[in-house]
């Protein structure tokens, strides 16, 4: 299946969740908003929210400074 992350394409397994998206990527998820075409999708919920061909995933990382 074909994602897009960020506006890259990513090709994972056709039964893929947010949490293996993530876990594939190097992101441990604590300092992440992620969201799924349109949709802010909770940190508890990463694991049981499926990937979908075509989805539109932005990954936004918080960052701290002063």
């Amino acid at each position: 299946m074909n994602v897009m992350v960020n506006g890259e394409a990513r090709e994972l397994a056709a039964n893929a969740s947010i949490q293996d998206l993530l876990d594939a990527l190097g992101f441990d998820g604590a300092s992440l908003v992620v969201q799924k075409n349109d949709d802010i999708i909770e940190q508890a919920d990463y694991a049981g929210t499926p990937l979908n061909d075509a989805d539109q995933i932005e990954l936004v990382r918080f960052v701290g400074g002063g």
